[in-house]
């Protein structure tokens, strides 16, 4: 990455009208317009549909093969942002996994406040599981919010009794509600998206009077032993960088396999902005090399007749 294609980002997202603790209604209207503003690829289509009585929004994109899935659960703090408004990171994580990709619609708060958006991510997945897909065809992917969302959906199936999908990819996941990592204060300066405020302000929001460190609210307190594999990629100028640092210690400590990157002086979600930074699109690169790794273990496992639990071969 060029020091003029930081720079160039890091000015506009810091003057960007986006306030994440600022009135939800227009937050969620300007949210809508910049992520909607370029338009999607001719090559990708999006279609909308509902599953487990959840809206979703499944992207393809070309050679896509039906028997592999992608869940992916998008960001905004769980106030804002839509499935339709993920679309375009979603495709480009089924480019590289050669999968359609599901977009859940979960609600948002605070409107419906926790654990709406953990039941409703769930929902799906066990209609997924229920229509005949394996867990071992299906990967869960999410970016900020939603990269929570996605370890605490595995926490909450695997409390469930599901099988655990192959595995799941998070960029730069909000996994501590109760904000409480060192980043949240000592990356503040350099974080040109966020704020701890601001995200103190949506955890209310969602939570209520929920205590912020339930586990399937805020994952890096959870019990994550049998969780699928984990690839966790984050930004060091970002205030949730210890999130994902805690995360990766948490699942590491409870035994599951899990890599993580930490991207030197990026910003929040980077690789949404893979047409403006060249490591956007390595990062991604390694998210689906991760995806498609997994994928071909379970297979082999299948093929062999060997038992797959978590993601792992026995």
């Amino acid at each position: 990455m060029s020091r003029q294609q930081r720079q160039a980002l890091d000015e506009m997202l810091r003057h960007g009208p986006l306030d994440l603790g600022g009135d939800v209604a227009e937050q969620r209207a300007l949210f809508h317009g910049m992520m909607t503003s370029i338009p999607l690829p001719a090559d990708v289509s999006t279609t909308r549909g509902e599953l487990g009585g959840v809206p979703v929004v499944t992207v393809e994109t070309p050679a896509n093969d039906p028997a592999t899935v992608l869940l992916y659960l998008h960001g905004g703090a769980y106030a804002i942002g839509s499935a339709a408004d993920a679309a375009g990171l979603a495709a480009e994580v089924s480019r590289r996994t050669g999968a359609r990709a599901l977009c859940v619609e979960y609600r948002l708060a605070p409107e419906h406040p926790f654990p709406a958006a953990v039941d409703d991510a769930l929902a799906v997945y066990r209609a997924l599981l229920d229509d005949g897909v394996p867990g071992s065809a299906i990967a869960f992917v999410g970016e900020s919010a939603g990269g929570g969302l996605v370890a605490a959906t595995l926490v909450a199936a695997k409390d469930a009794g599901l099988p655990q999908p192959s595995s799941a990819a998070v960029f730069s996941p909000w996994a501590d509600l109760s904000v409480s990592g060192d980043s949240a204060v000592g990356k503040a300066a350099v974080d040109a998206s966020l704020t701890p405020e601001g995200l103190r302000t949506r955890a209310r929001d969602y939570l209520g009077d929920t205590d912020p460190t339930t586990p399937h609210a805020s994952p890096v307190f959870a019990e994550l032993t049998g969780l699928a594999p984990l690839f966790i990629q984050v930004g060091s100028y970002e205030i949730l960088l210890d999130d994902a640092v805690r995360l990766a210690a948490r699942a590491a400590e409870h035994d599951v396999p899990v890599e993580l990157q930490v991207w030197p002086q990026l910003p929040h979600v980077f690789q949404a902005f893979a047409a403006q930074l060249d490591e956007g699109a390595a990062a991604l690169d390694a998210a689906g090399a991760f995806i498609r790794a997994r994928w071909a273990d379970g297979a082999e496992a299948d093929a062999s007749g060997e038992t797959v639990q978590a993601g792992m071969t026995s």
